[in-house]
């Protein structure tokens, strides 16, 4: 009873999306994080670190790393967070081939993270997972961060079960050749976005999913057409979820999501716009059935689950949609070229 009153309030609200302003880019940027709705980062390939302390109203610079492509971003608390770097030989003029920093003074200072394993190229996600426990009889959180990348190969998953205090990376070469997501329910169970091959005009869209953490991965959805890869995915429940399928075929003009009502054991397709010039990007959604995706030209909302979508202004190539929720509020960043606040009214 209580989940469908919580439900019935979200619909009655009405959700838009506001351009803030930021320092311009000429192209996409790929991550954003907030871990309250004043207090966020995001980054892009210039190798800059943003900072706001008011809700996306102004930003300042926190960082600058001439070389490096930073291509996501996610914080623990106020003061811990891990950006990680796309690396070399993807885009031009990017030398730095540390894959992830990291910060323990809310990002005024980065520093190489350290690893154990395989060597990681690139990354392109990262989750955190809070796992509730009892300590000396308070509750308490252990927190689990999954890193993976990368777009254009190789498929590495960087892990961490002490909050980012030691990281254990292993290929996944095995399972996927590129990964882009990853959306981790608990620290042993999540997916993964991913492509059946590096070359992409062989590649299918793939989506991974592990039962152990990571060790393991099983392939839990493949699309039959070449010049297809997953990109982002968005579980607004933990059986309800949605990726979005992006295509690279000049023909193909279907432009497609997939979706999950069984936590990712099965999917099927849904046909968001009939667009040859709509690829995907980032998709993040409300609830069970308001959500929203970016494309290249323009945004897409739906009202009800995926089966209807309409053009809305998210601006160009929105990359990253981050909703968080908070008691009974809910609010929302998502970005792309620009930057893109979410409120409720």
């Amino acid at each position: 009873m209580l989940f469908f009153s919580a439900v019935l309030i979200l619909q009655a609200q009405e959700f838009k999306w506001k351009k803030l302003q930021t320092e311009a880019y000429p192209g996409k940027q790929d991550d954003i994080a907030f871990i309250n709705p004043l207090q966020g980062w995001y980054v892009n390939g210039a190798g800059n670190i943003y900072h706001t302390e008011d809700g996306g109203v102004s930003w300042v610079k926190q960082w600058e790393k001439k070389g490096t492509f930073f291509r996501t971003i996610a914080f623990v608390d106020e003061n811990i967070g891990f950006a990680g770097t796309v690396g070399t030989d993807y885009f031009p003029n990017v030398s730095d081939t540390i894959p992830l920093y990291g910060t323990q003074d809310g990002g005024k200072s980065w520093h190489p993270v350290a690893y154990s394993g395989p060597y990681v190229k690139g990354l392109c996600a990262i989750d955190i997972v809070r796992e509730q426990y009892i300590n000396h009889g308070k509750t308490d959180y252990k927190v689990h961060l999954f890193a993976v990348g990368r777009v254009g190969s190789p498929a590495n998953l960087l892990v961490s079960h002490d909050g980012g205090a030691t990281w254990t990376s292993q290929s996944l070469q095995e399972s996927g050749k590129m990964l882009f997501d990853i959306k981790m329910f608990d620290k042993n169970t999540g997916i993964a976005c991913s492509a059946s091959d590096e070359d992409i005009s062989k590649s299918n869209a793939l989506i991974l999913k592990t039962i152990d953490g990571g060790k393991t991965w099983s392939k839990v959805y493949q699309s039959d057409r070449p010049l297809e890869i997953t990109w982002k995915a968005s579980f607004p429940t933990e059986q309800i979820g949605y990726v979005t399928i992006q295509s690279y075929d000049p023909n193909n003009t279907q432009q497609r999501i997939a979706k999950t009502t069984d936590g990712g054991n099965t999917w099927k397709e849904m046909d968001l716009w009939e667009d040859a010039g709509a690829r995907e990007f980032g998709i993040g959604f409300i609830d069970e059935l308001h959500g929203y995706v970016g494309t290249v030209n323009s945004g897409f909302e739906t009202r009800d689950g995926g089966m209807t979508w309409e053009k809305i202004d998210l601006g160009m190539a929105c990359n990253k949609i981050q909703i968080y929720k908070e008691e009974q509020k809910t609010y929302g960043y998502a970005i792309g070229v620009d930057v893109f606040k979410l409120t409720a009214e």
